[in-house]
């Protein structure tokens, strides 16, 4: 019987910059990757970043995602807070149908949302807030896929409104146990070293597990890895990232 070939998608977030602040190589990345996470200006990322960002993915064939945030620039949306959900699910409403009307006017749209930083970690783990997020999704699309990590409430609350949730996992990030992401600014947070991450991201497509801080192994099942924007040397990683994926018959190309 022949084996299914393995596919995954490559997504990082990108658009970040914000004024005259500059974050990432957006147009570096964009020549790697097959989805982008596009910052909708609440936690980076501003209307004329959004517009360049979504013309160039566009021009490349990469999709855009609607990266949505806790509304906190100052924090770049890694600030955990507890917002009503009435109130959340309107801020990501107006954030998807914002990237998305930029989208349209360069000839694309908003093909996937994904939410960012402690709203990603949040909402993975508080079921009203991935019902908040989940209200919004399926308010403005319902055909829309959400990004998140698989077994979370987010996850969760895409089944209970019928909505689809992509699986995802992350090269560029440490694992604990129990299949959460190590916190920020904790030892093993990041992994900066291109052949550890290539390796990674390898182990979790074709074993489906990754290495946890604790020298243990945890199960993922991406259909999408990320490789973050603004982890230092973000280009190599994506780039090794890809490179590796192929070599090991892996085929990169987008869940939409």
């Amino acid at each position: 019987m022949t084996p299914e070939p393995r596919v995954v998608d490559l997504n990082a977030d990108l658009g970040e910059s914000f004024g005259a602040w500059r974050l990432g190589d957006d147009e570096a990345m964009l020549a790697i990757v097959t989805s982008a996470n596009v910052a909708c200006g609440f936690h980076a990322g501003d209307p004329l970043t959004m517009r360049r960002v979504c013309a160039r993915a566009i021009a490349r064939g990469v999709r855009i995602g609607a990266q949505v945030s806790y509304r906190d620039l100052a924090g770049f949306g890694r600030r955990e807070m507890t917002v009503p959900p009435d109130e959340l699910a309107a801020e990501i409403l107006y954030q998807i149908a914002a990237l998305d009307g930029i989208a349209r006017a360069e000839g694309g749209r908003v093909s996937y949302v994904k939410p960012h930083g402690a709203l990603y970690n949040r909402s993975a783990r508080d079921r009203d807030q991935a019902a908040a997020i989940a209200a919004a999704v399926v308010s403005y699309d319902p055909e829309l896929p959400l990004l998140t990590l698989p077994g979370s409430a987010t996850e969760a609350a895409a089944a209970e409104v019928r909505l689809r949730a992509v699986t995802e996992a992350f090269a560029d990030r440490g694992y604990t146990d129990d299949g959460s992401l190590v916190p920020r600014g904790q030892p093993g947070a990041l992994v900066t070293d291109p052949l550890a991450v290539a390796a990674r991201a390898v182990s979790m497509v074709t074993e489906g597990a990754v290495g946890t801080i604790e020298g243990h192994r945890v199960e993922v099942s991406p259909r999408s890895l990320c490789v973050h924007g603004d982890t230092p040397g973000a280009v190599l990683l994506a780039g090794a990232v890809r490179d590796a994926l192929e070599r090991a018959g892996v085929t990169v190309a987008p869940f939409v």
